[in-house]
């Protein structure tokens, strides 16, 4: 394989790996601050034991999220280190603000909350965790941000054959930013919330602490519900923005190779990218018009009439994407998100039959869905990346043209053999230590009151 292949490979294999955490840490964040928000206005304490049980888990995905991230930066100077020159004076305000402003910000506080049990008045201590679920959001925005530029490039010049800064608040009110941003982290609300209750489904299976984890899986029920229907209102916004910044995305994920007008959403296809065709199709007439336009008569444009345009204004070239890779993408996605929907309201359903706790299917259900989110995300990323080849900063720079020059595909091979070795090795940590704190339950002695020289951290347990 050459090196801009093992290059891709490396960057795709450990982002995917990098992405399991981050959607987990953004939901599991704010619902363990919902928990203890309960406590605050209850003084129940079974929301403060909730809140404890799950705040664990949640310092082990933020730390494995952490370690993993690193490795992402080091790519840049590593495999591509002509990408690193053409967009480092764009990228170097919203990476730079990520770290100084919402990492810190968000480690700070969650130092506070893992010690400032008993040491911190309980609203102070409520404001720790509700300082580290915004901060773990805003630092997605900055990394969206950036994200956002390659697909959109705004506020820019090109000076010696590199993008410069010349207005950071076009970057900052970024289109596609707009779009991208709310999606993306609601899906991460979306992941959360299935986390929750998967764990609680199983609690309650297992006839553990029921109508503690009862409690857990209701908070989790609305949350996920709200957040799986926003994430299809906010999904739906980011493909009609897809329709008119990068149409050739939006005609690779429906598997549009002719322009149709009106043009019919494709449910099913066999994709010939060899010979630009699609076989054994089933489509719903007038539904891709809906999608891109919100009406049943707008035209679509199709790959073939895209690549002319592309070659023209580009020259000449191969600009459709891996079609089957991204078409396929879509619809996991896409399913998935109707079926999130469909598990959250049948679990309001049922806890409005007083069966919540009883339902041993929709327990088995619910296990199930815990780990389904990891899929639709990933897909997600897929669709977003893959679709935008061969470009890496859309209608600037080729993904060819953005790898390290120098580097030996050999010293690649080297290095992604051992991140691969290291994040088998950490996937492993991480279900053993998920898997250690989740499965005893919560004690069943209640606390006792603590002393201020009592650690009586989170872990505590």
């Amino acid at each position: 394989m050459e090196a801009l292949d093992l290059a891709r490979w490396q960057f795709g294999i450990t982002t995917v790996y990098h992405f399991v955490f981050v959607p987990l840490t953004l939901g599991l964040s704010v619902l363990v601050a919902i928990m203890q928000t309960f406590w605050y206005r209850t003084g129940d304490e079974n929301y403060k034991h909730l809140t404890k049980y799950f705040g664990k888990l949640f310092v082990i995905v933020f730390t494995l999220g952490i370690v993993t991230g690193i490795v992402q930066e080091f790519q840049f100077g590593m495999n591509w280190s002509e990408y690193s020159r053409f967009v480092g004076d764009i990228f170097g305000i919203p990476l730079a603000i990520e770290a100084l402003m919402a990492f810190f910000l968000e480690s700070t506080f969650l130092g506070l909350w893992l010690f400032g049990w008993n040491r911190l008045s309980k609203g102070v201590h409520l404001l720790s965790i509700w300082l580290v679920a915004i901060a773990s959001n805003l630092s997605a925005i900055w990394i969206l941000m950036a994200n956002s530029w390659m697909q959109v490039p705004v506020g820019y010049e090109i000076v010696g054959g590199r993008a410069e800064l010349a207005d950071f608040v076009a970057i900052l009110l970024n289109e596609r930013l707009l779009v991208q941003m709310p999606h993306t982290i609601i899906a991460g609300f979306v992941t959360g919330g299935l986390f929750v209750l998967g764990i609680s489904a199983w609690m309650m299976y297992r006839g553990n602490q029921v109508q503690t984890f009862k409690k857990a899986a209701q908070i989790a029920l609305v949350f996920t519900a709200v957040a799986s229907l926003m994430t299809a209102t906010t999904g739906h916004s980011q493909a009609q923005d897809t329709v008119k910044s990068q149409p050739m995305k939006m005609a690779a994920m429906e598997g549009l190779w002719d322009t149709e007008q009106p043009a019919s959403f494709s449910l099913f296809a066999m994709i010939d990218q060899d010979n630009r065709t699609s076989m054994r199709e089933v489509r719903l007439p007038y539904m891709l018009s809906v999608l891109a336009h919100n009406n049943t008569t707008s035209e679509v444009k199709g790959m073939n009439e895209l690549q002319a345009e592309m070659e023209e204004m580009y020259g000449e070239g191969n600009y459709i994407p891996p079609v089957r890779t991204v078409y396929w993408s879509f619809r996991v996605m896409v399913g998935l998100g109707m079926l999130f929907i469909v598990t959250a309201f049948t679990g309001l359903f049922l806890w409005w039959k007083g069966k919540l706790e009883t339902t041993t299917w929709f327990h088995k259900l619910l296990m199930i869905s815990l780990f389904l989110p990891y899929i639709a995300n990933t897909a997600g990323w897929l669709v977003t990346e893959m679709g935008r080849q061969p470009w890496v900063v859309y209608g600037l720079l080729l993904t060819a043209d953005g790898v390290s020059p120098s580097v030996a595909s050999s010293s690649i091979w080297i290095s992604m053999t051992a991140f691969t070795l290291v994040y088998g090795f950490l996937a492993a940590i991480a279900v053993f230590l998920i898997v250690k704190y989740a499965k005893p339950g919560i004690p069943k002695e209640i606390e006792k009151s603590n002393t201020g020289s009592d650690t009586s951290d989170a872990f505590a347990y």
